[in-house]
């Protein structure tokens, strides 16, 4: 089941974000950083942290907030799930919760960036698969070799195909 992470979540999301294998130690300073801000602020952080929880485990979690200067535009900056659970919809129930979340804001538009390295393909056809298209390349972005991918999703009125 999908709801806002709680301050007892941190510990459990930070530990999934070391487990799915993907993210480098880099980006697991970064989730943390960034539910350290939500703890602290909540919304006004710019972030909101959903978990899926099953049995009292976390076993995925998202984070998302508006993209700044932009007319109901939002990030999904991270989405996870537990390598040990994939394939049981909690990545879709997790994004579904976060375009639920946007649509509540008046969201038009949900961005997200991903690596183009060949160990990020099933998170590029995981977001096709739940209706995010891909929109724009941005070459050796995060380093020589490893492009930035932008997949889009326009979520009702006020956009165009």
């Amino acid at each position: 089941m999908v709801s806002l992470a709680t301050e007892d979540d941190g510990g459990a999301i930070v530990a999934l974000a070391e487990a799915v294998g993907n993210f480098t130690p880099e980006e697991v300073a970064c989730v943390d950083e960034l539910w350290r801000a939500y703890r602290a602020q909540g919304e006004a952080s710019g972030y909101t942290f959903l978990v899926y929880r099953a049995k009292g485990r976390v076993l995925g979690f998202a984070c998302y907030g508006p993209h700044s200067l932009a007319e109901g535009v939002f990030d999904l900056y991270w989405l996870a799930t537990a390598p040990q659970a994939r394939g049981r919809g909690i990545g879709r129930a997790l994004v579904e919760a976060v375009e639920q979340g946007v649509r509540a804001r008046g969201g038009r538009l949900v961005l997200v960036e991903t690596s183009g390295m060949p160990e990020y393909e099933p998170a590029r056809r995981f977001y096709e698969r739940v209706g995010y298209r891909y929109e724009a390349v941005i070459h050796d972005f995060y380093h020589p070799g490893d492009d930035l991918l932008i997949f889009v999703k326009r979520l009702g009125p006020g956009t165009s195909e």
